[in-house]
């Protein structure tokens, strides 16, 4: 069974400074339509499509209990937290702070010219208070045309360990090309489509749109034109 969210009934927020993008609700952005619960899928709960004017970005807030994850599409983004982080994080590049019993933490575009572009993720974790965290990936895509894994409950291939039962996974893939996830009996996919055109399971998918998969053995996505896609494999 596939549910689809479109590009065009996703939740919005435009602060000026800031152009969002919501696949599930956040604060007063609530998805329209049909597709996946506007609440979230399985233990993803956010997806947002983040656009960030030069030298703007999200002054110091709190986070508990939640695996929160920025995927850095263009520009670069600026982390300074309560455990002492500051990093910036450049495109293709991962971040990952699991907030655990608490955290502050800002983000901030440090360009003068240039708005920077994200995809911010939370999932819910997989245990409660823990001790907050934080993580960091450069580009983990060497090749194109597969699914690298950047975020896991193991580590898995040199991924970011997210405190979630879930992994995340990114591809960037030429037109034509082929690739599949298949979940293990049980388990449940999530496909965003950051860039370009993709057909999943014989669904045509747009840049923006997310599919909600669930009860199939296998996830096969083909470009359609040039593409970058996140998969997310959930319990």
């Amino acid at each position: 069974m596939i549910s689809i969210r479109r590009a065009d009934d996703r939740g919005k927020t435009d602060l000026g400074w800031l152009d969002s993008k919501h696949t599930f609700a956040f604060a007063r952005g609530i998805p329209r339509g049909s597709g996946p619960d506007p609440m979230g899928f399985r233990g993803l709960r956010v997806i947002n499509d983040d656009r960030v004017a030069p030298s703007r970005g999200f002054d110091t807030h709190p986070h508990d209990n939640m695996e929160i994850v920025s995927y850095i599409v263009d520009g670069v983004l600026e982390h300074k937290d309560s455990m002492g982080t500051i990093e910036q994080i450049r495109e293709g590049g991962f971040q990952l702070t699991s907030a655990g019993s608490g955290i502050t933490h800002s983000e901030y575009n440090p360009s003068d010219d240039e708005w920077t572009r994200l995809i911010q993720i939370w999932i819910r974790p997989a245990a409660l208070d823990t001790k907050p965290s934080y993580a960091e990936l450069a580009s983990p895509v060497a090749e194109p045309n597969t699914l690298v894994v950047a975020a896991s409950p193991d580590g898995q291939d040199g991924s970011m360990r997210i405190g979630a039962d879930a992994r995340i996974m990114v591809g960037k893939l030429d037109p034509g090309a082929r690739v599949a996830h298949r979940p293990e009996i049980g388990r449940h996919t999530f496909v965003q489509v950051v860039r370009g055109d993709i057909t999943i399971n014989g669904d045509k998918l747009a840049e923006g749109d997310g599919a909600a998969v669930s009860d199939v053995d296998s996830v096969e996505i083909v470009a359609d034109t040039t593409a970058e896609i996140l998969v997310f494999d959930l319990s």
